[in-house]
């Protein structure tokens, strides 16, 4: 089962995560992520780009 507490001992104005899974008896998966406000501009940023840059390339495909 997913465990979705907040990432102990880091600044609060970040976002938090932390993801852990147990896979049988012996695997374990364990994932903490803070990001910071700034980090989640850049993100931002970087998936409208992405998505832009797609529309383009399948309106030029389209108009061939």
């Amino acid at each position: 089962m997913p465990d979705l507490r907040p990432v102990p001992n880091r600044p609060t104005n970040d976002q938090q995560a932390r993801f852990a899974l147990d896979i049988g008896d012996q695997s374990r998966l364990s994932v903490d992520v803070a990001v910071t406000p700034a980090g989640l501009l850049a993100i931002g940023g970087l998936v409208s780009m992405i998505l832009l840059s797609t529309a383009v390339i399948v309106a030029v495909a389209r108009h061939r």
